[in-house]
């Protein structure tokens, strides 16, 4: 049975303050997450030391029918869904390369045997229409996720439905933000049934505590707000840690434009402005073009493609790095005849825990870092030359790692 929320309205705040109809079934209110404590999510918790090295972290395109999403999957990944995977309705899971310059130019000089990108899980969740929305499905999927990546369709095709019958990138952001709102509010109110009945009946001082902190959040949501720009203490965060808070998650949200709107900026910028306070990254990039882009065979065919075009690199290459640092990331590099390898771990990491993300027996027996800035390798030529300038630096283990480091462990187990 479906039951109807009737006008969801929620004026002042940044948003828009505008109506829009919400469904979601009976069954739902009253059996799913929105009714449970944290008991039931602290399964999904991760280990901790993964969010350190940035192992497992997943970052997830979502959007609205016909935006692009699975082009831009397929552009991230290599990967095309198969049709029993787009048939499940389940989330279809990849692993995107960083296309980062920084690691091109240090295999250009040292011309390694192997030669090891950095990478990030992806995955593309089921389109948001009504149905998604009313099951829920799409929210615990979203939980799952370290990082959201909004694909906003901003092309006209006359070929091509919208689901509302025209293309209005700013309706659409603001609609899916205020879902991703509501999930958070319905989950507050659910749980604050709970938690006045526990202190009803017990008097639980705990209870009385975490009731104090929803209500804190459920304040911030109401002015139409993500969870993402409230500051918490640290009590705070680590009591709603296991809750299923969908905007606390970083988020990008990525326009697909034309080939003929993809020198016009103002547009994005105009969104920029408006999306900025509410720590929203966005890029705008042509799936059609990207796609045109990898079809090409030689090096020197993609040069001149982009030169015609007037694009410096790929829109898909500044993607792959914007989903790192909406996963909050940094990169740092080993190098070597051997090897060249780009490292990705949380930001303000300690050479320690840099060492741990290479192997645990490099933090075991952790001795020093022999640390290189990569514009001072560029800037002198050569690692001779960086020592000669004294920008050859030896640190302990808690030095902070910064991004782009060159990086060597000296360690004895």
């Amino acid at each position: 049975m479906i039951a109807k929320l009737g006008e969801a309205h929620r004026p002042g705040g940044h948003g828009s303050g505008r109506t829009h109809k919400i469904y979601l079934t009976r069954r739902d209110l009253l059996e799913s997450s929105h009714e449970l404590g944290p008991e039931k999510f602290r399964a999904k918790q991760r280990d901790p030391k993964n969010f350190i090295e940035g192992k497992n972290m997943k970052i997830g395109l979502i959007g609205l029918p016909q935006v692009g999403k699975k082009t831009l999957f397929e552009l991230l990944t290599n990967h095309k869904p198969t049709e029993s995977e787009l048939a499940s309705n389940k989330p279809i899971k990849g692993i995107a390369e960083i296309r980062d310059a920084r690691f091109d130019k240090l295999v250009e000089i040292y011309k390694p045997k192997k030669e090891v990108r950095a990478r990030i899980d992806i995955e593309t969740l089921p389109k948001i229409e009504k149905d998604t929305v009313a099951k829920g499905d799409i929210f615990a999927e979203i939980n799952d996720l370290d990082a959201i990546c909004h694909a906003v369709r901003a092309f006209k095709d006359d070929s091509i439905y919208h689901v509302d019958g025209s293309v209005d990138p700013k309706r659409d952001i603001d609609f899916v933000n205020s879902e991703l709102i509501l999930h958070d509010l319905l989950f507050i109110e659910k749980r604050m049934g709970r938690l006045d009945k526990t202190i009803k009946q017990t008097s639980q001082e705990a209870a009385a505590k975490e009731r104090e902190v929803l209500m804190k959040l459920k304040t911030h949501l109401d002015k139409e707000l993500p969870l993402r720009l409230l500051e918490l203490t640290a009590d705070e965060k680590k009591g709603i840690a296991s809750y299923p808070f969908v905007t606390r998650k970083a988020m990008l949200i990525v326009l697909n434009v034309s080939e003929a709107d993809l020198k016009d900026k103002a547009f994005l910028e105009n969104l920029k402005f408006g999306l900025g306070p509410l720590k929203i990254d966005i890029m705008q990039i042509s799936a059609k073009v990207e796609r045109e882009i990898t079809a090409l065979e030689s090096k020197e065919e993609k040069i001149e493609f982009l030169r015609a075009l007037g694009i410096d690199e790929p829109a898909i290459n500044i993607l792959t790095r914007l989903c790192i640092k909406a996963l909050d990331l940094i990169s740092f590099f080993t190098v070597g005849d051997d090897e060249v390898r780009q490292w990705l771990i949380r930001r303000l990491s300690s050479a320690s825990e840099a060492a741990s993300a290479i192997h645990s027996d490099l933090q075991k027996g952790f001795i020093r870092a022999e640390v290189m800035k990569y514009n001072d390798l560029i800037n002198f030529g050569s690692e001779e030359k960086v020592k000669e300038a004294g920008k050859f630096y030896i640190k302990g283990k808690d030095y902070i790692v910064e991004d782009g480091d060159i990086v060597h462990i000296r360690f004895n187990v």
